[in-house]
């Protein structure tokens, strides 16, 4: 019984999402939500809470395996760059927490899970739903998708 954390990076809202696959291949969601930090606080001071916030999550699950979207870059360089910094922390912590670390492209996670590279975020959440046999879909969207990228290294894990 594998347990995957799932991480969608940001520096206000850091989404994530632990997923175990049993030994039927069954998935289940253990825990989700988001690590959220004040808009007033300094860049360096959010990326410290960030870290914090991790390591709680890191030593409350014991993840074995862990999966971190890739940087995305759109039209927004300073966005960008925020989400690298997010992303380092992230990085960090997991290699000092010892966790082996995976990384997949929003493409690669919507070909996983919907099985369309395309796909809308909206069929994405749906069937994160469905495969984790949830009432309803995840909240806040962050948390969806770091559900999503756990779905994505559990079932590419399978065949490597």
């Amino acid at each position: 019984m594998t347990l995957a954390l799932g991480i969608d990076p940001g520096t206000a809202t850091t989404g994530y999402g632990l997923v175990r696959l049993m030994p039927d291949g069954e998935l289940v969601a253990v825990d989700f939500g988001v690590i959220l930090t004040p808009k007033e606080a300094t860049a360096s001071e959010r990326l410290v809470m960030l870290f914090d916030d991790l390591n709680k999550i890191l030593k409350k699950h014991k993840p074995e395996t862990a999966a971190v979207e890739k940087l995305f870059f759109s039209k927004n360089v300073t966005t960008g760059i925020a989400v690298g910094q997010a992303r380092g922390v992230i990085l960090l912590a997991l290699e000092k927490a010892g966790i082996r670390t995976y990384e997949y492209t929003p493409n690669e996670v919507k070909q996983a899970v919907a099985g369309y590279g395309s796909a809308e975020k909206r069929q994405v959440q749906e069937m994160v739903r469905a495969l984790l046999q949830l009432e309803k879909i995840p909240k806040p969207d962050d948390a969806a998708d770091a559900l999503a990228i756990a779905i994505t290294h559990l079932n590419t894990a399978r065949y490597d």
